[in-house]
């Protein structure tokens, strides 16, 4: 039997997979400890037993996914508001400096899946499902480069994304607080605690408090960089390089947030637009992972296993060896290294989670709780996209 999904059902079960995500992850406390998306929780479920449907023969589920394509470029489109040029150029060396860890980082990430994965004899986009595409960029990145990876006929591209998304979610939390601990007892880090920061500059605009009728023209801004954007994607497309579909409306995004920002022309009304981002990319992962074939994996199940425990290696020897020496050899650069694990191969939420565990058990960071938000907020997931786009294209 087959059963095919108009994008209107589509969207309603998408919803229906994230009400029932929300629900288990209030009561199970092992996924509100790991900060698992709700989308994820509930479309997984669901995912399993579409799974079980198509291989015990019941029925084959197909849907459509125009709608999962707009709230995508509607989420990253938020995200290029986020790249304020302000707060780069205001919040010192020490923010310059762990910027170019996480590019480092990125770049790293995704030499090792793409070695690993021509040694294993795997096709090189296949290595890229593990990534930095799954790691620093979460589910949200998965969800949108599968498809472009399956456009190169990568099979279950999206879903071998999505699995290791979900796998690096659970094991930058595991070993982000483990590490900064080891760090602080092994070198006595509590004497390096500062009670001062000059290092760093908070950023200096004012949070822009919602307002319900401030939404309709945050809407209409997203609508407008979208617009914008379809024009910067096709000159980009005339280079004759492959370009994800959302990445013109982050660049012209990016554009008029710092175009405002210097002239005063309007003002961007960031705080609805992330509430904007953050529901469309709630439907844009509950519509990804209903879509999962998970039946796909099965082939692939011990070079993924290799994959992923590369990342889990990589992320290690990078953050204890390199970030916590580059970053000073202080309590900060303990912190930041639990941090780094957390969104370095899940999401900033878990990166805050690390590290509040290990401050709980110690003192505060100052430094760490400004650089972790705003290089996984707001630079991350913006400089990842360009350094897929990079590695797609030349492999």
């Amino acid at each position: 039997m087959k059963i095919q999904l108009d994008m209107y059902q589509t969207l309603a079960v998408a919803v229906l997979v994230l009400l029932l995500g929300n629900f288990l992850k209030k009561r199970i406390n092992f996924l509100e400890k790991f900060c698992i998306p709700s989308p994820v929780i509930g479309g997984l479920l669901f995912a399993i037993m579409t799974c079980i449907c198509y291989t015990t023969g019941i029925a084959e589920f197909s849907f459509d996914d125009t709608l999962r394509e707009v709230c995508m470029v509607f989420f990253f489109t938020s995200v290029g508001f986020q790249a304020n040029l302000k707060v780069l150029k205001s919040g010192g060396k020490s923010l310059i400096v762990f910027l170019g860890l996480v590019i480092v980082l990125i770049l790293l990430q995704n030499v090792t899946a793409v070695g690993l994965a021509k040694a294993l004899g795997l096709d090189p986009l296949i290595g890229m499902c593990t990534g930095s595409i799954p790691m620093v960029g979460g589910h949200g990145t998965a969800g949108a480069f599968g498809p472009v990876l399956e456009d190169f006929n990568i099979s279950g591209a999206t879903t071998i994304c999505t699995a290791a998304a979900t796998f690096g979610l659970i094991f930058g939390s595991l070993v982000g607080g483990p590490l900064g601990k080891r760090l602080i007892e092994k070198h006595n880090l509590l004497d390096t605690v500062s009670t001062e920061d000059d290092s760093l500059l908070v950023e200096d605009e004012k949070k822009h408090e919602r307002h319900t009728n401030m939404y309709p023209a945050a809407v209409f801004q997203l609508i407008l960089a979208i617009g914008l954007g379809t024009i910067f994607s096709m000159f980009l497309t005339q280079t004759g390089l492959t370009f994800p579909i959302y990445i013109g409306a982050m660049l012209a995004a990016a554009l008029m947030r710092n175009i405002c920002e210097y002239t005063n022309i309007t003002t961007i009304h960031m705080g609805e637009i992330n509430d904007l981002g953050g529901i469309s990319l709630s439907l844009f992962l509950g519509m990804a992972m209903i879509t999962l074939k998970l039946w796909e994996l099965a082939s692939l199940a011990l070079p993924l296993v290799i994959l992923l425990a590369a990342q889990v290696v990589l992320i290690c020897v990078f953050t204890y060896f390199v970030e916590f020496n580059i970053m000073g050899r202080d309590y900060d650069a303990a912190i930041l290294v639990s941090g780094t694990c957390g969104f370095g191969m899940g999401a900033t939420p878990n990166a805050m989670a690390n590290m509040q565990a290990v401050c709980e058990k110690y003192v505060p960071s100052v430094k760490a709780y400004l650089l972790i938000p705003l290089i996984g907020s707001l630079f991350a997931d913006f400089l990842n996209s360009l350094v897929i786009t990079f590695f797609i294209n030349i492999l």
